[in-house]
């Protein structure tokens, strides 16, 4: 395989996993959970291939591959990888077995559909990191819709039909703006280069170059666009009343994959498209994208607090630590961005497993409630333990994951913002208290319900999975230089993009002096090449 196939075969594993998964028997449920396990083990290890060819200290993008899709108007098939992608592609990988191992025996109907929802989730969240051409970038956009809204709607709990309707209507009101800003930038982009572009490299190039200058109004319309259908997904506040019910109907690897991939797909495209594209209307935002990043760190962390339903309390802890990774991204430091992207890695292992506990939890005892539950320390030992090093690493303890990521985001809003920092590190005090309580109150003292004697302890199929992730966040607290060094490059030229001198907003582009003779040029022939080409010369 050469590298420039790499990536088309990570997006696309998983779906060649669900068309096998159609020669099987509907009831023939055992071989349909082992070859999904083993099409997502597969898919997780080749996902080791991109992060080793993201050299520390780098920036920029790597193994892209260019194909021509559609010709009039030219949308290409265009793909590459960097150090903030190659991990949260990393991410989905490992959690797609993570979720069927944790389904096994959870999912008793409808079993082959599951899983090929499953897998069909994971061709739309990896191709949305990979994806540099806008309309690619769409097209998986929505890809990774329909299989949660199934998850949710046919394999959810009670009010599974609600909540998969609802999850539907907010994201697909962020779609259309979504479409209607890449629309419009590939119309004003048809000026600089003839019949456009809506490849996000070439549009990154016509603004840094000010061969296209956006007017005030329009670069803000613009922003707005893209930043209201990914503040949708993060969710930021007070777009997030989705996610609760969502996450709380969801089967437990819906959950796993909602809150430690779907999310990170809205913080993701701010980093990748809202800021490197629109860096004005970005600063001029920032205190008021700020405010509500504080208002969803303190705001879930407090009704996290006083939630009478283990799953909803996850589900808005989610929110407040996601507030975390937009007030990281808005402060445009380098230090609280990488932050930022560390969070997202950080809140995937973490809270995933907190998921996977309270989806164990579930299979036992059929209820959410906390009042049900009370002293599981003594019939589940080793769940209760468990279960309180997830806790523990979620509300950032030193020497676990949860740490590096908020004192990185923390540190580096200190530095530009104090009084931001001030109130979002009221989140790491509020989170000790909702995470410690609620694990107080289900785990510790004596047992108040009869049905809890007889509940069962972990068996060993969960408990191997736990202690993997365990594993990984000890791993992420205590080697953190293996992530920053690949995530620091990428982030830095983010940053210098948003740095870049806009002074001049005329209304007609500057003259451009030609590139210098030692630009790096792109493979013979591709159409990137030749825009960036016409780009120059005009």
């Amino acid at each position: 395989m050469n590298s420039g196939h790499l990536l088309t075969v990570l997006i696309f594993l998983p779906a060649v996993g669900a068309f096998a998964l159609l020669f099987l028997k509907n009831e023939d449920h055992l071989w349909i959970r082992r070859l999904s396990l083993v099409v997502g083990i597969v898919e997780f290890l080749l996902s080791f291939l991109p992060v080793f060819s993201v050299s520390p200290g780098t920036s920029g993008l790597q193994l892209q591959e260019f194909h021509h899709w559609i010709s009039v108007p030219p949308i290409n098939y265009h793909v590459g990888v960097d150090g903030i992608s190659v991990f949260l592609v990393h991410l989905i990988t490992f959690l797609t077995p993570v979720g069927i191992l944790a389904s096994w025996n959870d999912i008793k109907h409808r079993v082959k559909e599951f899983h090929i929802m499953l897998f069909l989730l994971e061709v739309g969240v990896i191709g949305i990191f990979l994806s540099l051409d806008l309309v690619l970038f769409f097209v998986f956009w929505e890809i990774g819709l329909i299989p949660l809204a199934l998850l949710i709607g046919i394999w959810g709990h009670e009010h599974r039909i609600y909540a998969a309707v609802k999850f539907l209507l907010y994201t697909m009101a962020g779609s259309i703006l979504m479409l209607v800003g890449i629309v419009w930038l590939y119309h004003l982009s048809t000026a600089v280069i003839p019949g456009g572009s809506f490849d996000l490299p070439v549009l990154q190039q016509m603004l840094q170059s000010g061969s296209l200058v956006l007017s005030p109004r329009t670069e803000m319309l613009l922003f707005l666009s893209f930043f209201l259908a990914f503040a949708i997904k993060v969710p930021l506040f007070p777009l997030h009343t989705w996610l609760p019910d969502a996450h709380t109907e969801a089967p437990t690897a819906g959950s796993v994959d909602l809150a430690d991939v779907l999310l990170k797909t809205g913080a993701y495209g701010v980093i990748r498209i809202c800021l490197p594209l629109f860096p004005l209307a970005s600063r001029r935002a920032a205190p008021y994208v700020a405010v509500l990043a504080i208002i969803s760190i303190i705001y879930g962390a407090l009704v996290a607090l006083v939630q009478p339903n283990l799953k909803k309390l996850v589900a808005y802890s989610s929110v407040s630590h996601m507030g975390f990774v937009i007030l990281g991204v808005f402060c445009f430091s380098d230090i609280s961005m990488q932050g930022a992207v560390y969070v997202m890695l950080a809140h995937g292992i973490s809270t995933g497993a907190l998921f996977l506990l309270v989806g164990m939890l579930y299979e036992r005892r059929h209820t959410f409630e906390i009042s049900e539950f009370g002293g599981l320390a003594t019939p589940m030992p080793r769940f209760a333990a468990f279960f309180l090093f997830a806790a523990l690493s979620s509300l950032g303890l030193p020497l676990m994951n949860g740490f590096v990521g908020e004192f990185l985001t923390l540190l580096g809003t200190y530095q530009v913002h104090w009084d931001w920092a001030a109130w979002g590190a009221t989140g790491v005090i509020l989170s000790a208290c909702y995470l410690l309580w609620s694990y107080q109150r289900v785990f510790l003292g004596e047992v108040t319900n009869k049905k809890n004697l007889a509940v069962p302890d972990t068996n060993s199929r969960e408990k191997w999975v736990l202690v993997t992730m365990c594993l990984l966040m000890l791993w992420l607290g205590n080697h953190s230089p293996f992530f920053t060094r690949r995530i620091a490059g990428p982030c830095n030229e983010v940053i210098q993009q948003m740095r870049r001198d806009f002074a001049r907003e005329a209304v007609a582009p500057p003259k451009v002096a030609p590139p210098p003779a030692n630009r790096p040029v792109a493979k013979t022939g591709s159409a990137e090449q030749i825009s960036l080409e016409r780009l120059g010369t005009r």
